[in-house]
């Protein structure tokens, strides 16, 4: 009975995975940004900050410069059970809303925002839309623009590219880095050519305002934006990927941090996984469409992963007892001609992706210890599973200050 289970779970994760590198070769090529449209829509630019007295700072001043007409979107700090001087750095300068909030039962990103969307609607001044920003982030100054085009042209909710801030500070920053180039350009751009829903990833996102009302924000899970994508898609309302608008996010730079972050995530996505799964992939059948039934899948990720680790675990400790092999392994049964090149392309897809995003020279030489870091997802799944009804947010300490130039310029060099 275990041998059927194990084979059975194999076979999944096999055509899992080849489904996958299938939808990555439509990444090779990117559709051209659509019509360009003069400055129509107004914005608001929420920054979700905790504790972010070191950066919040650089990203205000960024942010005020932007190519985008200054009287058409207001900046607000969304400063969330903050000690230090958060607020107070975001009152000086001229322009800036510190919105000050204190709740230490309903914590993290999410309530956050569900907090200020509230304020915002208060307020008499109304927006046309509202854009989402990570108080580590920097951002691209046609970033506004970018979103601006996508709204004129019928878009509602957009992601911007995720591109990374710190990817030489170590090798954790690096591996990081190298995840989010290849996820960019093989999980996001495949879907965008294929009419396929994108995925929100927590900062960078825009959202027009008039969706925002009627839906509500109403994800507060420790993957906000996973759960509200999700409850986009349910609505026949597939987000956008904007490739050519850039977010330059911190990503941490210990693997303990890393770990801690990453852990996080997975829990949040067993608990979007649990809560979305079915009915998104019934409502997907029945409708008989597959841009729902491919985020049911993506939503099952986090699933996948714990199944690999599983699988591997047991296939591994089965080898080493002595004797023959306890369980069978479908990969016997695999031909050479199909397996050479699937072990292959697995492999040279990372460097060319990073070639394709014309990356520093230096994050190649991070690709040795790449694959440590994509081993250690298995681990991180494993517990996350076992501790994702865990609510706790883990917030990523910052140590010094980067601005939008020296990002710019070490990508030239």
């Amino acid at each position: 009975m275990l041998n059927t289970v194990l084979v059975c779970l194999q076979l999944f994760i096999a055509l899992f995975s080849a489904y996958q590198m299938f939808l990555t070769f439509y990444g090779w090529r990117r559709k051209k940004h659509g019509p360009v449209h003069a400055p129509q829509k107004s914005f608001a630019v929420l920054i979700a900050a905790h504790n972010e007295e070191q950066v919040v700072g650089a990203l205000i001043e960024n942010l005020q410069k932007m190519k985008y007409p200054r009287h058409m979107y207001d900046i607000f700090v969304i400063c969330d059970n903050c000690t230090d001087r958060t607020a107070d750095i975001a009152r000086s300068y001229d322009g800036v809303y510190a919105y000050v909030r204190q709740n230490a039962n309903e914590r993290g990103k999410g309530f956050a925002i569900e907090w200020m969307l509230e304020e915002l609607w208060k307020l008499p001044k109304s927006y046309d839309a509202v854009v989402m920003f990570d108080a580590d982030n920097l951002v691209s100054t046609d970033f506004l623009q970018y979103m601006n085009d996508d709204l004129c042209n019928g878009e509602r909710v957009i992601q911007g590219y995720l591109d990374t801030k710190n990817p030489h500070d170590s090798w954790v920053s690096a591996a990081n880095g190298i995840n989010y180039w290849f996820c960019n350009r093989l999980w996001q751009v495949p879907r965008t050519n294929l009419g396929f829903s994108n995925f929100l990833g927590g900062t960078g996102m825009c959202f027009e305002t008039k969706l925002l009302k009627e839906m509500g924000w109403g994800a507060t899970s420790l993957v906000e934006d996973l759960e509200f994508t999700v409850r986009c898609i349910m609505r026949n309302i597939y987000p956008k990927f904007n490739y050519d608008a850039r977010v330059y996010d911190e990503k941490p730079i210990t693997f303990k941090a890393s770990a801690r972050q990453r852990l996080r995530w997975m829990q949040g996505h067993f608990d979007v996984a649990r809560k979305y799964f079915f009915p998104l992939l019934w409502q997907g059948i029945k409708e008989r469409k597959a841009a729902k039934i491919d985020a049911a899948f993506y939503v099952f990720n986090a699933y996948t992963f714990l199944f690999g680790f599983i699988v591997t675990v047991a296939m591994w400790t089965a080898l080493a007892l002595p004797g023959e092999p306890l369980f069978s392994s479908i990969y016997n049964y695999v031909p050479l001609w199909i397996m050479i090149p699937y072990v292959v392309y697995s492999l040279v897809q990372f460097p060319i992706v990073m070639y394709m995003e014309r990356v520093h020279w230096k994050s190649y030489i991070r690709l040795v210890t790449f694959p440590l870091f994509l081993l250690s997802w298995w681990p991180i799944t494993f517990y996350a599973f076992f501790t994702q009804n865990n609510k706790q947010w883990s917030h990523t300490e910052h140590t010094r200050v980067i601005r939008l130039e020296e990002v710019q310029s070490k990508q030239a060099g």
